[in-house]
Protein backbone atom coordinates (compact mmCIF):
# COMPACT_ATOMS: atom_id res chain seq x y z
CA UNK A 1 0.00 0.00 0.00
CA UNK A 2 1.40 3.51 -0.12
CA UNK A 3 0.46 6.66 1.58
CA UNK A 4 -1.03 9.96 -0.54
CA UNK A 5 -1.00 12.94 0.66
CA UNK A 6 -3.73 15.04 1.09
CA UNK A 7 -2.76 17.03 -2.19
CA UNK A 8 -2.03 14.30 -3.72
CA UNK A 9 -5.36 12.95 -3.46
CA UNK A 10 -7.11 16.59 -4.18
CA UNK A 11 -5.41 16.25 -6.75
CA UNK A 12 -6.56 13.18 -8.21
CA UNK A 13 -10.13 13.67 -6.78
CA UNK A 14 -10.61 16.84 -9.50
CA UNK A 15 -8.64 15.35 -12.62
CA UNK A 16 -9.03 11.39 -12.37
CA UNK A 17 -12.35 11.49 -9.54
CA UNK A 18 -14.50 9.02 -11.57
CA UNK A 19 -11.98 6.32 -11.88
CA UNK A 20 -10.93 6.55 -7.98
CA UNK A 21 -12.85 4.52 -5.01
CA UNK A 22 -12.15 6.74 -2.10
CA UNK A 23 -13.42 4.56 0.97
CA UNK A 24 -13.77 6.06 4.05
CA UNK A 25 -13.80 2.90 6.30
CA UNK A 26 -14.74 4.44 9.74
CA UNK A 27 -18.05 3.82 11.96
CA UNK A 28 -21.26 5.26 9.82
CA UNK A 29 -21.71 7.62 13.03
CA UNK A 30 -18.35 9.20 12.67
CA UNK A 31 -18.79 9.41 8.39
CA UNK A 32 -22.05 11.02 9.22
CA UNK A 33 -20.38 13.87 11.35
CA UNK A 34 -17.80 14.44 8.64
CA UNK A 35 -15.61 12.94 5.55
CA UNK A 36 -14.59 13.85 2.49
CA UNK A 37 -16.67 14.47 -0.33
CA UNK A 38 -16.77 11.63 -3.14
CA UNK A 39 -15.96 9.21 -0.51
CA UNK A 40 -17.90 6.00 0.23
CA UNK A 41 -18.71 4.73 3.51
CA UNK A 42 -17.76 1.07 4.01
CA UNK A 43 -17.07 0.67 8.10
CA UNK A 44 -13.98 -1.55 8.52
CA UNK A 45 -15.84 -4.44 9.96
CA UNK A 46 -17.99 -4.28 6.47
CA UNK A 47 -15.40 -4.42 3.61
CA UNK A 48 -15.27 -8.01 3.41
CA UNK A 49 -18.97 -8.24 3.05
CA UNK A 50 -19.03 -4.62 0.48
CA UNK A 51 -16.18 -3.93 -1.12
CA UNK A 52 -16.20 -6.57 -4.29
CA UNK A 53 -20.00 -4.78 -5.13
CA UNK A 54 -18.88 -1.59 -4.72
CA UNK A 55 -15.27 -2.07 -6.20
CA UNK A 56 -16.21 -5.12 -8.53
CA UNK A 57 -12.52 -4.72 -10.74
CA UNK A 58 -9.59 -4.92 -8.40
CA UNK A 59 -7.29 -3.26 -10.89
CA UNK A 60 -9.03 -0.11 -10.08
CA UNK A 61 -7.63 2.74 -7.84
CA UNK A 62 -8.50 2.40 -4.38
CA UNK A 63 -7.75 5.42 -1.40
CA UNK A 64 -8.95 4.72 1.64
CA UNK A 65 -8.94 6.89 5.05
CA UNK A 66 -9.87 7.12 8.38
CA UNK A 67 -9.62 9.98 10.58
CA UNK A 68 -5.83 9.18 11.69
CA UNK A 69 -4.67 6.14 9.75
CA UNK A 70 -4.61 3.55 11.74
CA UNK A 71 -7.62 1.47 10.66
CA UNK A 72 -6.80 2.67 6.77
CA UNK A 73 -3.91 1.29 7.07
CA UNK A 74 -5.37 -2.32 8.44
CA UNK A 75 -8.11 -1.99 5.72
CA UNK A 76 -5.34 -1.44 2.97
CA UNK A 77 -4.10 -4.58 4.24
CA UNK A 78 -7.25 -6.60 3.68
CA UNK A 79 -7.78 -5.06 0.31
CA UNK A 80 -4.59 -6.50 -1.01
CA UNK A 81 -4.71 -10.13 0.46
CA UNK A 82 -8.02 -9.94 -1.55
CA UNK A 83 -6.24 -9.15 -4.61
CA UNK A 84 -6.80 -5.39 -5.04
CA UNK A 85 -3.47 -4.08 -6.93
CA UNK A 86 -3.51 -0.33 -6.61
CA UNK A 87 -4.34 0.99 -2.70
CA UNK A 88 -3.27 3.35 -1.29
CA UNK A 89 -3.67 5.37 2.30
CA UNK A 90 -4.56 8.83 3.05
CA UNK A 91 -1.56 9.41 5.27
CA UNK A 92 -2.96 11.24 8.68
CA UNK A 93 -6.51 10.87 7.38
CA UNK A 94 -9.78 13.17 7.68
CA UNK A 95 -7.36 14.88 10.46
CA UNK A 96 -4.41 16.05 8.42
CA UNK A 97 -7.47 16.66 5.22
CA UNK A 98 -9.11 19.39 7.55
CA UNK A 99 -5.62 20.31 8.78
CA UNK A 100 -4.35 21.52 5.19
CA UNK A 101 -7.05 23.43 5.38
CA UNK A 102 -9.62 21.34 3.10
CA UNK A 103 -13.40 21.05 2.99
CA UNK A 104 -15.48 18.18 4.34
CA UNK A 105 -19.18 17.44 4.12
CA UNK A 106 -21.70 15.86 6.66
CA UNK A 107 -24.49 13.34 6.28
CA UNK A 108 -24.89 10.02 4.51
CA UNK A 109 -25.50 9.38 0.93
CA UNK A 110 -25.43 12.48 0.33
CA UNK A 111 -25.43 12.81 -3.54
CA UNK A 112 -28.27 11.25 -3.92
CA UNK A 113 -29.90 13.22 -0.91
CA UNK A 114 -28.54 16.23 -3.05
CA UNK A 115 -29.81 14.73 -6.41
CA UNK A 116 -33.54 14.49 -5.23
CA UNK A 117 -33.18 18.15 -4.21
CA UNK A 118 -31.93 19.22 -7.21
CA UNK A 119 -34.80 16.68 -9.55
CA UNK A 120 -37.60 18.33 -6.93
CA UNK A 121 -36.40 22.14 -7.64
CA UNK A 122 -35.17 21.59 -11.44
CA UNK A 123 -38.17 19.40 -12.89
CA UNK A 124 -41.06 20.83 -10.44
CA UNK A 125 -42.17 17.92 -8.78
CA UNK A 126 -45.30 18.48 -6.55
CA UNK A 127 -45.21 18.78 -3.33
CA UNK A 128 -48.26 17.78 -1.05
CA UNK A 129 -48.03 19.42 2.74
CA UNK A 130 -48.48 16.37 5.58
CA UNK A 131 -51.77 18.62 7.37
CA UNK A 132 -53.12 18.66 3.53
CA UNK A 133 -52.98 15.30 2.63
CA UNK A 134 -54.66 14.40 6.15
CA UNK A 135 -57.69 16.61 5.13
CA UNK A 136 -57.97 15.22 1.53
CA UNK A 137 -58.06 11.87 3.34
CA UNK A 138 -60.58 13.08 5.97
CA UNK A 139 -62.29 14.39 2.84
CA UNK A 140 -62.49 11.20 1.52
CA UNK A 141 -60.64 12.56 -1.71
CA UNK A 142 -59.85 9.51 -3.96
CA UNK A 143 -56.11 9.14 -3.20
CA UNK A 144 -53.34 6.22 -4.07
CA UNK A 145 -50.72 6.29 -1.25
CA UNK A 146 -47.51 4.77 -2.31
CA UNK A 147 -44.59 3.88 -0.12
CA UNK A 148 -41.73 3.90 -2.51
CA UNK A 149 -38.96 1.98 0.63
CA UNK A 150 -38.22 -1.09 0.87
CA UNK A 151 -40.96 -3.97 2.05
CA UNK A 152 -39.05 -3.70 5.98
CA UNK A 153 -39.93 -0.07 6.37
CA UNK A 154 -42.88 0.13 5.43
CA UNK A 155 -44.30 -2.77 7.96
CA UNK A 156 -42.65 -1.11 10.45
CA UNK A 157 -44.21 2.63 10.23
CA UNK A 158 -46.05 4.21 6.91
CA UNK A 159 -49.05 7.14 6.50
CA UNK A 160 -51.78 5.23 7.31
CA UNK A 161 -53.65 3.51 4.22
CA UNK A 162 -50.98 3.73 2.31
CA UNK A 163 -49.47 0.21 0.48
CA UNK A 164 -46.08 -0.51 -0.87
CA UNK A 165 -44.21 -0.07 -3.89
CA UNK A 166 -40.48 -0.07 -3.85
CA UNK A 167 -39.35 2.70 -5.82
CA UNK A 168 -38.36 0.90 -9.37
CA UNK A 169 -41.94 -1.18 -8.83
CA UNK A 170 -43.40 2.67 -9.53
CA UNK A 171 -43.04 2.89 -13.13
CA UNK A 172 -44.17 -0.36 -13.98
CA UNK A 173 -47.24 -1.26 -11.48
CA UNK A 174 -48.74 1.94 -10.46
CA UNK A 175 -50.68 1.89 -13.90
CA UNK A 176 -53.74 -0.45 -13.16
CA UNK A 177 -54.19 1.27 -9.94
CA UNK A 178 -54.84 5.22 -10.94
CA UNK A 179 -58.61 6.04 -12.12
CA UNK A 180 -58.30 9.77 -13.77
CA UNK A 181 -60.01 11.36 -11.08
CA UNK A 182 -57.72 9.10 -8.86
CA UNK A 183 -54.81 11.42 -6.66
CA UNK A 184 -51.20 9.91 -6.40
CA UNK A 185 -49.18 10.87 -3.61
CA UNK A 186 -45.69 8.70 -2.80
CA UNK A 187 -44.01 8.74 0.65
CA UNK A 188 -41.39 7.64 2.30
CA UNK A 189 -39.28 8.36 5.34
CA UNK A 190 -37.57 11.71 4.84
CA UNK A 191 -37.53 13.61 1.23
CA UNK A 192 -35.53 11.94 -1.21
CA UNK A 193 -37.34 8.39 -2.24
CA UNK A 194 -40.78 10.25 -2.00
CA UNK A 195 -39.26 13.20 -4.71
CA UNK A 196 -37.44 10.35 -6.90
CA UNK A 197 -40.31 8.02 -6.90
CA UNK A 198 -43.10 11.07 -7.42
CA UNK A 199 -40.64 12.38 -10.36
CA UNK A 200 -40.55 8.98 -11.91
CA UNK A 201 -44.41 9.05 -12.54
CA UNK A 202 -44.59 12.50 -13.26
CA UNK A 203 -41.95 11.87 -16.26
CA UNK A 204 -43.84 8.91 -17.31
CA UNK A 205 -47.26 10.99 -17.74
CA UNK A 206 -49.50 10.79 -15.05
CA UNK A 207 -51.11 13.33 -13.81
CA UNK A 208 -51.96 14.65 -9.88
CA UNK A 209 -49.09 12.82 -8.81
CA UNK A 210 -47.34 14.55 -5.58
CA UNK A 211 -44.39 13.74 -3.36
CA UNK A 212 -45.11 13.92 0.26
CA UNK A 213 -43.09 16.52 1.61
CA UNK A 214 -41.05 15.12 4.33
CA UNK A 215 -42.38 11.87 4.73
CA UNK A 216 -42.93 10.02 7.38
CA UNK A 217 -40.50 12.29 9.64
CA UNK A 218 -43.11 14.97 8.44
CA UNK A 219 -46.15 13.74 9.47
CA UNK A 220 -44.83 13.36 12.63
CA UNK A 221 -44.15 16.76 13.05
CA UNK A 222 -47.41 17.75 11.96
CA UNK A 223 -48.86 15.92 15.50
CA UNK A 224 -50.06 13.00 12.86
CA UNK A 225 -49.88 9.07 13.90
CA UNK A 226 -48.44 6.42 11.69
CA UNK A 227 -49.18 3.21 11.20
CA UNK A 228 -47.48 0.33 12.07
CA UNK A 229 -47.40 -3.38 11.21
CA UNK A 230 -48.92 -2.62 7.35
CA UNK A 231 -49.32 -6.00 5.65
CA UNK A 232 -49.92 -4.17 2.47
CA UNK A 233 -46.82 -5.44 1.15
CA UNK A 234 -47.78 -7.56 -2.47
CA UNK A 235 -47.10 -6.06 -5.46
CA UNK A 236 -49.83 -5.79 -7.96
CA UNK A 237 -49.09 -7.36 -11.20
CA UNK A 238 -49.12 -4.97 -14.17
CA UNK A 239 -51.57 -5.79 -16.94
CA UNK A 240 -49.93 -6.41 -20.76
CA UNK A 241 -51.63 -3.32 -21.75
CA UNK A 242 -50.07 -1.48 -19.37
CA UNK A 243 -46.79 -3.12 -19.69
CA UNK A 244 -46.64 -2.12 -23.24
CA UNK A 245 -47.43 1.49 -22.13
CA UNK A 246 -45.27 1.55 -19.64
CA UNK A 247 -42.35 0.13 -21.60
CA UNK A 248 -43.02 2.30 -24.70
CA UNK A 249 -42.65 5.83 -21.86
CA UNK A 250 -39.93 4.38 -20.04
CA UNK A 251 -37.44 3.65 -23.40
CA UNK A 252 -38.74 7.30 -24.08
CA UNK A 253 -37.14 8.47 -20.99
CA UNK A 254 -34.11 6.84 -20.63
CA UNK A 255 -33.04 7.75 -24.31
CA UNK A 256 -33.93 11.59 -23.35
CA UNK A 257 -31.45 10.71 -21.02
CA UNK A 258 -28.96 8.97 -22.75
CA UNK A 259 -29.09 5.82 -21.81
CA UNK A 260 -28.03 2.88 -24.35
CA UNK A 261 -29.76 0.01 -25.04
CA UNK A 262 -27.44 -3.86 -26.28
CA UNK A 263 -29.21 -6.72 -27.39
CA UNK A 264 -27.77 -10.17 -25.22
CA UNK A 265 -24.18 -10.55 -27.29
CA UNK A 266 -23.56 -6.71 -26.58
CA UNK A 267 -24.64 -7.85 -23.20
CA UNK A 268 -22.10 -10.76 -22.76
CA UNK A 269 -19.42 -8.54 -24.34
CA UNK A 270 -19.80 -6.27 -21.35
CA UNK A 271 -19.83 -8.74 -18.87
CA UNK A 272 -17.03 -10.26 -20.44
CA UNK A 273 -14.95 -7.07 -19.57
CA UNK A 274 -15.30 -7.34 -15.98
CA UNK A 275 -12.05 -8.82 -15.66
CA UNK A 276 -10.05 -5.96 -17.12
CA UNK A 277 -12.27 -2.82 -16.01
CA UNK A 278 -15.08 -1.64 -13.82
CA UNK A 279 -18.47 -3.04 -15.13
CA UNK A 280 -21.31 -2.91 -12.74
CA UNK A 281 -24.27 -4.94 -13.51
CA UNK A 282 -27.50 -4.59 -11.55
CA UNK A 283 -30.34 -6.70 -11.48
CA UNK A 284 -33.47 -4.32 -10.73
CA UNK A 285 -36.34 -6.60 -9.87
CA UNK A 286 -37.54 -7.59 -6.80
CA UNK A 287 -35.50 -10.09 -4.51
CA UNK A 288 -38.03 -12.93 -5.10
CA UNK A 289 -37.51 -12.31 -8.65
CA UNK A 290 -34.06 -12.35 -8.68
CA UNK A 291 -33.48 -15.65 -6.52
CA UNK A 292 -35.92 -17.12 -9.00
CA UNK A 293 -34.11 -16.61 -12.13
CA UNK A 294 -31.27 -14.07 -12.70
CA UNK A 295 -28.60 -14.18 -15.24
CA UNK A 296 -24.75 -14.85 -14.22
CA UNK A 297 -23.00 -11.86 -13.28
CA UNK A 298 -25.90 -9.64 -12.32
CA UNK A 299 -26.05 -8.57 -8.68
CA UNK A 300 -29.60 -7.55 -6.80
CA UNK A 301 -29.86 -4.24 -6.53
CA UNK A 302 -33.67 -2.87 -5.71
CA UNK A 303 -33.80 -0.42 -8.49
CA UNK A 304 -35.35 2.28 -5.94
CA UNK A 305 -32.90 2.16 -3.10
CA UNK A 306 -29.67 2.28 -5.70
CA UNK A 307 -31.26 5.83 -6.67
CA UNK A 308 -31.46 7.00 -2.87
CA UNK A 309 -28.11 5.34 -2.12
CA UNK A 310 -25.97 5.48 -5.10
CA UNK A 311 -22.81 5.42 -3.08
CA UNK A 312 -23.68 2.39 -1.69
CA UNK A 313 -23.33 0.62 -4.71
CA UNK A 314 -21.12 2.09 -6.74
CA UNK A 315 -17.88 3.86 -5.64
CA UNK A 316 -16.85 4.62 -9.27
CA UNK A 317 -18.66 6.54 -10.96
CA UNK A 318 -17.04 6.07 -14.39
CA UNK A 319 -16.90 2.42 -14.85
CA UNK A 320 -19.64 0.69 -17.06
CA UNK A 321 -23.43 0.21 -15.50
CA UNK A 322 -25.76 -2.42 -17.08
CA UNK A 323 -29.13 -2.59 -15.33
CA UNK A 324 -31.31 -5.51 -16.46
CA UNK A 325 -35.62 -6.59 -15.30
CA UNK A 326 -37.56 -8.62 -17.03
CA UNK A 327 -38.49 -6.03 -19.79
CA UNK A 328 -36.99 -2.87 -19.58
CA UNK A 329 -39.26 -0.31 -17.83
CA UNK A 330 -37.43 -1.18 -14.24
CA UNK A 331 -34.19 -1.33 -15.80
CA UNK A 332 -35.06 1.67 -17.89
CA UNK A 333 -35.78 3.85 -15.32
CA UNK A 334 -33.20 3.42 -13.31
CA UNK A 335 -30.46 4.08 -15.30
CA UNK A 336 -32.40 6.75 -16.26
CA UNK A 337 -31.87 8.37 -13.13
CA UNK A 338 -28.02 7.40 -13.02
CA UNK A 339 -27.56 8.95 -16.23
CA UNK A 340 -28.86 12.38 -14.23
CA UNK A 341 -26.18 11.79 -12.18
CA UNK A 342 -23.68 11.93 -14.12
CA UNK A 343 -23.10 8.60 -14.65
CA UNK A 344 -21.43 8.88 -18.36
CA UNK A 345 -21.63 4.32 -18.83
CA UNK A 346 -25.23 3.40 -18.54
CA UNK A 347 -26.41 0.39 -20.67
CA UNK A 348 -29.34 -1.53 -20.07
CA UNK A 349 -30.30 -5.22 -21.43
CA UNK A 350 -32.91 -5.16 -23.81
CA UNK A 351 -35.61 -7.74 -22.88
CA UNK A 352 -33.70 -8.33 -19.89
CA UNK A 353 -33.90 -11.78 -18.86
CA UNK A 354 -36.57 -12.86 -20.75
CA UNK A 355 -34.14 -12.25 -24.12
CA UNK A 356 -31.39 -13.85 -22.08
CA UNK A 357 -33.73 -16.80 -21.58
CA UNK A 358 -35.13 -16.63 -25.57
CA UNK A 359 -31.21 -16.35 -26.53
CA UNK A 360 -31.12 -19.74 -25.11
CA UNK A 361 -28.91 -18.97 -21.90
CA UNK A 362 -29.53 -20.46 -18.53
CA UNK A 363 -30.07 -18.34 -15.34
CA UNK A 364 -28.90 -19.05 -12.17
CA UNK A 365 -31.06 -19.66 -9.15
CA UNK A 366 -30.94 -18.32 -5.50
CA UNK A 367 -30.31 -14.97 -3.80
CA UNK A 368 -27.14 -13.24 -3.85
CA UNK A 369 -24.15 -14.97 -1.61
CA UNK A 370 -23.78 -12.69 1.58
CA UNK A 371 -20.92 -14.65 2.84
CA UNK A 372 -18.15 -12.35 3.38
CA UNK A 373 -14.75 -12.56 1.36
CA UNK A 374 -12.24 -14.70 2.96
CA UNK A 375 -15.33 -16.32 5.39
CA UNK A 376 -14.55 -20.31 4.72
CA UNK A 377 -11.34 -19.77 5.09
CA UNK A 378 -11.71 -18.37 8.13
CA UNK A 379 -13.99 -21.33 9.10
CA UNK A 380 -11.69 -23.81 8.56
CA UNK A 381 -8.89 -22.22 10.67
CA UNK A 382 -11.14 -21.59 14.05
CA UNK A 383 -12.60 -23.66 16.68
CA UNK A 384 -16.67 -23.67 16.78
CA UNK A 385 -17.97 -23.88 20.01
CA UNK A 386 -21.58 -24.96 19.66
CA UNK A 387 -23.71 -23.49 22.51
CA UNK A 388 -24.08 -26.47 24.71
CA UNK A 389 -20.36 -26.86 24.93
CA UNK A 390 -19.92 -23.49 24.90
CA UNK A 391 -21.74 -22.80 28.00
CA UNK A 392 -19.54 -25.57 29.74
CA UNK A 393 -16.50 -24.13 28.37
CA UNK A 394 -17.23 -20.17 30.41
CA UNK A 395 -17.78 -22.54 33.30
CA UNK A 396 -14.91 -24.19 33.83
CA UNK A 397 -12.26 -21.97 31.46
CA UNK A 398 -13.44 -18.73 32.12
CA UNK A 399 -12.67 -16.82 29.20
CA UNK A 400 -12.52 -13.89 27.50
CA UNK A 401 -15.94 -12.78 25.98
CA UNK A 402 -15.48 -10.69 22.75
CA UNK A 403 -18.52 -9.29 21.19
CA UNK A 404 -17.46 -7.84 17.49
CA UNK A 405 -20.90 -7.19 16.07
CA UNK A 406 -22.59 -3.92 16.39
CA UNK A 407 -23.50 -1.92 19.55
CA UNK A 408 -27.36 -2.36 18.66
CA UNK A 409 -26.45 -5.99 18.09
CA UNK A 410 -25.00 -6.09 21.67
CA UNK A 411 -27.84 -4.32 23.40
CA UNK A 412 -30.47 -6.40 22.42
CA UNK A 413 -28.79 -9.19 23.20
CA UNK A 414 -25.33 -10.85 24.52
CA UNK A 415 -23.68 -13.37 26.78
CA UNK A 416 -23.72 -12.29 30.43
CA UNK A 417 -19.83 -10.43 31.23
CA UNK A 418 -19.35 -9.84 27.07
CA UNK A 419 -17.25 -6.82 26.16
CA UNK A 420 -18.19 -5.19 23.38
CA UNK A 421 -15.29 -4.62 20.80
CA UNK A 422 -16.21 -3.49 16.98
CA UNK A 423 -14.51 -5.70 14.53
CA UNK A 424 -13.42 -2.67 13.13
CA UNK A 425 -11.17 -1.72 16.47
CA UNK A 426 -10.27 -5.23 16.54
CA UNK A 427 -6.26 -4.87 16.31
CA UNK A 428 -5.63 -1.53 18.04
CA UNK A 429 -7.85 -2.49 21.30
CA UNK A 430 -8.20 -6.37 21.90
CA UNK A 431 -5.20 -5.46 24.44
CA UNK A 432 -7.65 -3.39 26.70
CA UNK A 433 -10.26 -6.69 27.19
CA UNK A 434 -7.85 -10.00 26.94
CA UNK A 435 -4.50 -11.25 27.13
CA UNK A 436 -3.02 -13.45 24.64
CA UNK A 437 -1.92 -16.52 27.41
CA UNK A 438 -6.17 -16.51 28.07
CA UNK A 439 -8.42 -18.16 26.40
CA UNK A 440 -11.08 -15.88 24.23
CA UNK A 441 -14.11 -17.05 22.60
CA UNK A 442 -15.58 -14.52 20.07
CA UNK A 443 -19.12 -14.08 19.49
CA UNK A 444 -21.70 -11.79 17.34
CA UNK A 445 -25.44 -12.03 16.27
CA UNK A 446 -25.34 -14.38 13.94
CA UNK A 447 -21.60 -16.25 13.93
CA UNK A 448 -20.13 -14.56 10.57
CA UNK A 449 -18.21 -11.39 11.80
CA UNK A 450 -17.02 -13.31 15.14
CA UNK A 451 -15.29 -16.07 12.93
CA UNK A 452 -13.98 -13.06 10.73
CA UNK A 453 -12.45 -12.02 13.99
CA UNK A 454 -11.12 -15.09 15.22
CA UNK A 455 -9.25 -15.62 12.46
CA UNK A 456 -7.55 -12.38 13.00
CA UNK A 457 -6.80 -12.98 16.84
CA UNK A 458 -5.37 -16.16 15.76
CA UNK A 459 -2.49 -14.10 13.71
CA UNK A 460 -2.18 -11.81 16.43
CA UNK A 461 -0.89 -14.67 18.85
CA UNK A 462 -4.44 -15.61 20.45
CA UNK A 463 -3.86 -19.24 20.24
CA UNK A 464 -6.72 -20.38 22.58
CA UNK A 465 -9.26 -18.15 20.17
CA UNK A 466 -13.00 -19.87 20.02
CA UNK A 467 -16.21 -18.94 17.98
CA UNK A 468 -19.65 -19.41 19.35
CA UNK A 469 -21.50 -21.05 16.52
CA UNK A 470 -24.43 -19.54 15.29
CA UNK A 471 -23.83 -16.63 17.94
CA UNK A 472 -25.89 -15.01 19.88
CA UNK A 473 -28.93 -16.46 17.89
CA UNK A 474 -27.77 -20.36 17.91
CA UNK A 475 -27.43 -19.35 21.88
CA UNK A 476 -30.69 -18.29 22.04
CA UNK A 477 -32.60 -20.59 20.36
CA UNK A 478 -30.55 -23.18 22.52
CA UNK A 479 -32.44 -21.83 25.56
CA UNK A 480 -29.90 -20.36 27.42
CA UNK A 481 -30.26 -16.50 28.38
CA UNK A 482 -28.79 -13.38 27.41
CA UNK A 483 -27.91 -10.14 28.81
CA UNK A 484 -29.47 -7.00 27.33
CA UNK A 485 -28.15 -3.24 27.13
CA UNK A 486 -25.09 -1.53 26.83
CA UNK A 487 -24.24 -2.36 30.43
CA UNK A 488 -20.02 -2.82 30.16
CA UNK A 489 -19.65 -0.48 27.34
CA UNK A 490 -17.22 1.82 28.60
CA UNK A 491 -17.52 4.65 25.49
CA UNK A 492 -20.71 5.49 24.09
CA UNK A 493 -20.89 4.04 20.94
CA UNK A 494 -20.43 5.87 17.47
CA UNK A 495 -20.84 2.82 14.89
CA UNK A 496 -24.27 3.38 13.66
CA UNK A 497 -26.78 6.10 13.41
CA UNK A 498 -30.17 5.90 15.36
CA UNK A 499 -33.18 3.84 13.67
CA UNK A 500 -35.23 6.34 15.61
CA UNK A 501 -35.04 9.79 15.63
CA UNK A 502 -36.00 12.57 18.24
CA UNK A 503 -37.83 15.26 16.69
CA UNK A 504 -35.39 17.74 16.63
CA UNK A 505 -32.86 15.01 15.14
CA UNK A 506 -35.31 14.91 12.50
CA UNK A 507 -35.72 18.73 12.51
CA UNK A 508 -32.12 18.89 12.01
CA UNK A 509 -32.18 16.09 9.34
CA UNK A 510 -34.54 17.77 7.15
CA UNK A 511 -33.23 21.27 7.29
CA UNK A 512 -29.92 20.10 5.89
CA UNK A 513 -31.87 17.80 2.95
CA UNK A 514 -33.56 21.24 1.99
CA UNK A 515 -30.65 22.87 2.08
CA UNK A 516 -28.82 21.00 -0.24
CA UNK A 517 -31.33 22.41 -2.17
CA UNK A 518 -30.04 25.80 -2.14
CA UNK A 519 -27.95 26.18 -4.58
CA UNK A 520 -30.20 24.98 -7.29
CA UNK A 521 -32.33 27.81 -6.22
CA UNK A 522 -30.00 30.58 -7.31
CA UNK A 523 -28.78 28.77 -10.33
CA UNK A 524 -32.24 27.95 -11.95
Amino acid sequence: MNPISVATLKALLNTSGKDIALIDVRETAEYNLAHVAGSCSVPRRQLEFRIEGLVPWRGARVVVCDDDGVRAVLAAATLESMGYLDVSVLAGGLNRWVTEGEQTEWGVNVPSKDFGEKILLQQDVAEVEPDELAAWMSEGRKIVLLDSRTPEEHHRACIPGSRSMPGAELGLRAWDLVEPDSTVVVHCAGRTRSIIGAGTLQRLGLPNVYALKNGTMGWQLAGLELETGSERLDLPEPTPDSIAEAEARARKVAEAEGVRYVGVEEARAILGRAGTETVYAFDVRTDAEYAAGHIPGFSWVPGGQAVQATDNFVAITGGTLLFACDGIVRSSLTASWFRQMDHPNVYVLEGGTEAWKAAGLELETGASDDRPYGFDAARRRVEMLQPERAREFFGHEGPALVFVGTSDEFSRGHITGSKWLSRSWLEPRISEIAATNKPVVVTCADGVNSVLAAATLLDLGYKGTRVLAGGVDAWRAAGYAVATGLEGVTEAPNDLLPVRRSYAEMLNYLRWEEQLGEKYVTSS
